[in-house]
């Protein structure tokens, strides 16, 4: 199981994230009382899904030798609070002499990462006061 603590104390609202082996900031923007030192909860989340896609394709090129120089994965959050949903957007961007096909099959790799998976299955959160 992944493990993070979030500690934040009296700065509005810079968040140190921590987990057994790595330190990072998160905050909220200036415009809503922050100090825009690390990314937003709603940018983390984001992030999340567009790094696991990067790795993915990452991983899958290089097993099939594909001639994939650079992908960039830009991942947009939309909150649809008419219809009580979250809408995700990604979109891929690939650099290397590739295929046709081998572009359509890294599209269809881009879904199967494992966060992408997680958002899209049920999710159940527990809250514990220790």
């Amino acid at each position: 199981m992944q493990k993070v603590t979030a500690t934040i104390q009296q700065d509005h609202y810079k968040t140190v994230l921590q987990s057994d082996t790595n330190t990072f900031l998160a905050d909220e923007p200036v415009s809503v009382g922050g100090t825009d030192q690390g990314f937003s909860p709603d940018e983390l989340l984001a992030s999340s899904l567009a790094a696991c896609t990067a790795i993915t394709l990452r991983m899958y090129a290089d097993r099939k030798k594909y001639p994939l120089e650079q992908i960039d994965v830009t991942v947009s959050i939309e909150w649809d609070k008419v219809n009580n949903k979250t809408v995700m957007h990604k979109t891929l961007q690939f650099a290397g002499d590739l295929q046709p096909e081998e572009i359509q099959r890294l599209r269809d790799i881009a879904d199967k990462c494992p966060t992408h998976k997680a958002l899209l299955n049920p999710i159940e959160i527990v809250t514990e006061i220790n």
